[in-house]
Order: C-alpha cells, then sequence, then structure tokens
C-alpha cells in the first residue's frame, strides 16, 4: 500500500495541500484558494439566477430544496434580476461571454462572507457548483428532517473547476436482481452528489428482461419473472416446476421516459444495455425460436443456479444461451427492440453487451455451421464478429452508435463500434490503436460488486477491490491517443446485492475514489488527503442514513507456507497510524492485547485468527475472525473451494 501512497503524491501542488484546510469536496476541484472568514446561510436567503432559462431554474429549484429539508429555510428563488443586498443569498450565474477554460460542465464559486456566487457557461456547470457548496456546508445539510442549532456556515474561498473526462459513469445492473424506479432515482441522486454525468442501465440477461417491448410482450409478461431465492448466487438449486415465478420486475416505457427525464434534469444520460447475443436466457424463454438449439421451449430464466462452467481456459454453457447468429429472425427481433429503445433513450449511444458469449453450441450447430460456410467465417470468433457487425447496421439505422464490451474486438471490430474495456486495459488499448473511442471500466480498478475488504467478513464474490485500487486507477494508458479515451465507469453488478441498504455499501466510498479520477486532475491526486475526506463524507452518510463500506479501516491478512510447512500471516493496511490486535485463543482482541506487527507463525493447535484495528487507541476496523483452515487455503496448503 505505501507504493501506491508514494506515487499518487508526485507532482501534487504544494497549494491545494496547504491551504484547504479541512475541506472535504469530492472530487477534488482543480483549484482552490482559500480567503478568511466565512458565510452563513440564514433564513432571509434567496437564490437568484441572472438569466430566465428552464435548466438554470431547474438548478435553483434543486438547491432550494436540497437546502431547505435540513435547514427548514424556505429560500425564494428569483430569476432574471439582480441578487438583494441583505447577506446570505446566493446567486447562480451564466457567463455572457463563454470562458473557454471551464468547457460545459465547468464553474467557478466564489463565496464571500456575504453572499456565494457560482459561475458556468451552461446550467450542467452550475448543477455541479451546486453539489460543490452543499458538500462544503456542515454535515447535518444530509439530513432527510430538520436540524435544529447548526449554523450553516461555509468557508470563504475561491474555486475553479471543470472534468478531466466527458464520460463519467456508473453502470447499474438491474436484470440479476430487480430496482423499483424509485430506487433507480435515489441511485441517479447518490450518483449526482459525486459529479457522474451517465448511468449505463444493464437492462437484460439470463435473470431477466426489463424494459417493455410493445412488439414483443412476451418479454415482460415471461422474461421479467424468475423464482425468488436467497443465499449465494449461482450456487442455489434448479428451481422446481412448482415454485412461484414471481420475484423480478420490469419497467414500462412511460417509466423510462420518467427516469430519462430525472435523469436529464439533474444533467446524467443513460445508456441502455440490451446484452446480446450471450447473457439471453431471458430472451429465449420469452421467445424460443431466436435460438437454433433444440429443447429450447423448455428453457426458464435463471433464478441464480449454475447455468454455465467456468474454467482458467475459459468457459462453456451448460445452456445455450446465446441469440442464435444464423437466424433471421434475430435480427428483425432487434430491429424492433432498437426501433423503441432509440424512441426512449435520447443518448447518442446504444450498448448490446457482446460478452462472455458461450460458443459450445454453435460449434456443433448445422445452421451456424452453414453460415460459416456461407460468409467465409475461419471460427466462432468471426461468427460473432458477424453479428456484432449486423446489429451495428441495426443500432445505426435509428441514428444511434454502438459501443459494446471489449469482445465485440475478437474477430474483427465493427467499423464504428465504440469499446467498453473491462477485461483489463488491453481491449481498450487495441481499439483505441485501431482509432476507435474507447471507456475504460477494467475489472481491476472499476467493479465495485467485487469484496472489498477480507473475504471472512464479505459476501463471497470471485475477487476482491480495495478502495486503494480503485483510487490508483488511471484512464488513459500511456501509447494512446487522450482523444481517443472518453472517459471511465465504475459497474456494479447485483448478482450478490439484493437490497438497496446492500447497493449503497458497495457503491461507497468506492464509487468516490471512482469519481475523483474521472473529474479532478490527475497531477492532484493525493491518497491521504482523500482518505481524510472519504472519512469525513462517513459523517455525511450517517447524518442521511446511507450505508457505506468502512473497509479502508480493516487489515488485510495474508498467509503463506513456511519451509517447516507452518503458517505464517501478515497485516497489511491501507491506511497510516493504524494498529492491528490479534488472538488465537478464541477471545475477542482488543486494543490491550498483542500487535500483529510482522510475520507470525500461526500456533499449531489454533482454531482461528481473530484481528481488529485501533487507530489512537480507538476501535475503527471490524472484528473479523478467519478459521485456521481459510488461512491454509490461502497459504496453498488446502485447495479453495469454488465459492472461494
Amino acid at each position: 500500500m505505501k507504493k501506491i501512497i508514494l506515487l499518487l503524491l508526485v507532482g501534487l501542488p504544494v497549494w491545494v495541500m496547504c491551504q484547504t484546510g479541512n475541506l472535504s469536496i469530492i472530487p477534488q476541484p482543480v483549484q482552490v484558494k482559500m480567503g478568511e472568514g466565512s458565510f452563513e446561510l440564514n433564513p432571509a436567503a434567496s437564490i437568484t439566477i441572472s438569466g430566465v432559462d428552464a435548466e438554470s431554474r431547474k438548478v435553483a429549484d434543486m438547491l432550494a430544496a436540497e437546502l431547505g429539508r435540513a435547514t427548514g429555510y424556505s429560500l425564494t428563488v428569483r430569476t432574471g434580476g439582480m441578487m438583494p443586498r441583505n447577506t446570505g443569498n446566493i446567486l447562480l450565474s451564466l457567463n455572457k461571454s463563454t470562458d473557454a477554460s471551464i468547457g460545459n460542465e465547468g464553474y467557478t464559486l466564489k463565496v464571500t462572507d456575504a453572499t456565494v456566487i457560482i459561475t458556468a457557461n451552461k446550467p450542467a456547470g452550475l448543477f455541479y457548483g451546486s453539489q460543490t457548496f452543499l458538500q462544503m456546508l456542515p454535515k447535518d445539510i444530509e439530513s432527510n428532517t430538520k436540524i435544529e442549532n447548526v449554523s450553516w456556515k461555509v468557508p470563504v474561498l475561491d474555486i475553479l473547476d471543470y472534468p478531466r473526462f466527458g464520460w463519467r459513469g456508473m453502470m447499474f445492473d438491474v436484470s440479476r436482481h430487480f430496482f423499483t424506479k424509485e430506487e433507480v432515482k435515489r441511485f441517479i441522486d447518490d450518483m449526482v452528489k459525486y459529479k457522474y454525468n451517465l448511468l449505463h442501465f444493464h437492462l437484460t440477461d439470463d435473470e431477466g428482461w426489463r424494459i417493455e417491448i410493445k412488439s414483443y410482450p412476451n418479454l415482460t409478461k415471461v422474461g421479467a419473472w424468475n423464482v425468488k431465492k436467497v443465499g449465494t448466487f449461482g450456487n442455489f438449486t434448479p428451481p422446481t416446476e412448482d415454485e412461484p415465478r414471481d420475484y423480478g420486475g420490469f419497467y414500462t416505457q412511460e417509466d423510462l421516459k420518467e427516469l430519462v427525464q430525472y435523469a436529464k434534469d439533474r444533467f446524467v444520460d443513460i445508456l441502455p444495455e440490451v446484452d446480446v447475443p450471450g447473457h439471453s436466457l431471458a430472451t429465449i424463454t420469452s421467445y424460443p425460436e431466436l435460438s437454433c438449439t433444440p429443447g429450447a421451449e423448455k428453457y426458464k430464466v435463471r433464478s441464480g443456479e449454475k447455468i454455465m462452467n467456468w474454467s482458467a481456459g475459459g468457459f462453456s454453457a451448460l445452456y445455450d444461451n446465446t441469440l442464435c447468429p444464423a437466424n433471421e429472425k434475430v435480427y428483425t427481433f432487434l430491429d424492433k427492440v432498437f426501433t423503441e429503445l432509440a424512441q426512449i433513450f435520447p443518448f447518442p449511444y446504444i450498448h448490446m453487451g457482446g460478452d462472455e458469449c458461450a460458443k459450445n453450441f454453435w460449434e456443433k450447430n448445422p445452421q451456424v455451421l452453414e453460415l460459416m460456410k456461407k460468409e467465409k467465417l475461419k471460427d466462432v470468433h468471426e461468427v460473432q464478429s458477424y453479428f456484432v457487425k449486423r446489429v451495428e447496421k441495426i443500432v445505426n439505422a435509428k441514428g444511434r452508435k454502438l459501443i459494446g464490451w471489449d469482445e465485440i474486438l475478437e474477430g474483427g471490430l465493427a467499423p464504428n463500434a465504440a469499446v467498453m474495456s473491462w477485461r483489463g486495459m488491453k481491449g481498450g488499448i487495441e481499439a483505441a490503436k485501431q482509432g476507435h473511442e474507447v471507456v475504460m471500466t477494467p475489472t481491476t480498478f472499476c467493479y465495485i460488486d467485487f469484496m472489498q475488504a477480507d473475504r471472512a467478513i464479505e459476501p463471497p464474490v470471485y475477487s476482491t477491490l480495495r478502495l486503494s485500487k480503485s483510487y490508483a486507477f488511471e484512464p488513459v494508458p500511456d501509447g494512446v491517443d487522450p482523444k481517443l479515451i472518453k472517459g471511465g465507469q465504475a459497474n456494479l453488478w447485483t448478482e450478490q446485492i439484493y437490497n438497496t441498504r446492500h447497493l449503497q455499501y458497495m457503491v461507497w466510498p468506492r464509487g468516490m475514489a471512482t469519481a475523483e479520477v474521472l473529474w479532478s486532475p490527475k497531477t492532484t491526486r493525493n491518497w491521504t488527503d482523500f482518505t481524510r475526506r472519504v472519512e469525513n463524507h462517513f459523517t455525511r452518510f450517517d447524518a442521511a442514513g446511507k450505508k457505506y463500506a468502512p473497509s479502508m479501516f480493516d487489515p488485510i491478512i495474508k498467509a503463506r507456507k513456511a519451509d517447516n510447512g507452518s503458517i505464517v500471516v501478515e497485516a497489511e493496511n491501507e491506511l497510516e497510524g493504524l494498529d492491528t490486535y490479534y488472538s488465537f485463543d478464541n477471545s475477542f482482541p482488543d486494543q490491550y492485547y498483542q500487535k500483529l506487527n510482522g510475520p507470525l507463525t500461526v500456533p499449531t493447535d489454533a482454531a482461528a485468527l481473530r484481528v481488529i484495528n485501533y487507530r489512537n487507541g480507538k476501535a475503527v476496523g471490524r472484528m473479523i475472525t478467519i478459521p485456521i483452515v481459510d488461512l491454509k487455503k490461502r497459504a496453498g496448503i488446502l485447495k479453495m473451494d469454488a465459492e472461494d
């Protein structure tokens, strides 16, 4: 962890560190110049906008609502006039002449002891400046009810701010587990606080089809529902015929139009994803004729049972969950689906998925083999490329541009497609070198469904992503034209996420890390200062009643096999100043126990290791209990189970 910290300190402007004091703005602004004194919001205050445009008015109204909830103040919103002379007022002002330095989303924020002035070229900048102002207020501003006896003060300062990337996304998978329209709105509300501007909406998968398509009503009559299971997704027993298929849901087209407008009001675009040709079991269950595998009419929407074989060398499907690339009905289907999709979502891109397409059924299928012969396709990767290129023509015909996961590179990339690189950075680098637009979202930095603390206390997922790793993400690889890197995003897959409380736990604070990577200048990144600000934001989450993961306070426990066959454990910490205390005697350690300072040999007959972190004599981490059998697996003495 220390290596990461040192790397992130390089090039840090000294004035940022020494002048911002205890400000806890995330993402870090481009420039902050502190003054003396403070501004205080008062009940007589008003918000004035310099123009009369509807978007600026919406920004002012939303700011007034945010401020009023906790303060109890009914702030007047004035349009097209001069700001009143009494103190405590806020001005939102659009530049009469464009300031090229801040672009369409940047802003300046000037706080004096009497006024707050947010200036921008576009209403989006006013909105982001408002989010910064809200973060400067005391934590109680996040409360959902009125708080008494708080001085609503912010420090006098000047901020100049604008984003590094235009594509600052967060992917929300609503297929694996369905989340209601209102829950999606709250997800958007949380995103925009950290200046995200794109919601990647993963709407279809093996577990559910979530969009009303009027041309194909079975997609939601059949494809939106499965059997409710609780436990560890992927290991569920197959549902029996008599178990009710009543778990799931979908969004009507009116629901989606409402979400599009709700997002637009907050300067968020929605990128819809229909995942094809793989991950299509819900589609095939609804319309078996879209498969070319005999018996598809017996398929059911997945409820979390095993449907794939995964191995280090690749994967294969137990059921053919792919749309048939040799079936013309598939392209008619997609043409109608994308027609309706384009009528709902105005964003210039449509995501076709394209990932994890198991091809073992294609390799033996007479229709696919005939297609290969006819089109002179040398392997099944070129079959998928053929499919992708046909899908691109359909999407382009709707006035949209195609984007897909990096597997769409295999067999040859469609002429104008953009690539979302998830299997590391390699796919994005390859696409950019071919002149294609790229969104970077590698698993190694951006998959926020991964475990974020020791696996002993996390819901089991196949990999771990610590906060410090998320913060070390750099979207622009060396040797690549930065103009082709549109930005990046954090991805939240929901196989193991059943409710909004756990959703919040998984997103925050790693979502803060990605937000800062995508907005703030690379040179201002500083791990130590970032975690200080994150810790302050935890208090804001407490005030709002939102959940978050305190994983950065927990130790990272590693185990290895010594030459004599014993187990040696070590503890690492992401933060400086943490002390790790331990026990092997089945008791619960505190600050009076021994510290785990270096390599430690596990006693022969110990049953479990317990650890907890303290800082300055106060417990900050969680009590972690790791059975010795698990340490043996980590050390390679015992074989890992599949769920490990």
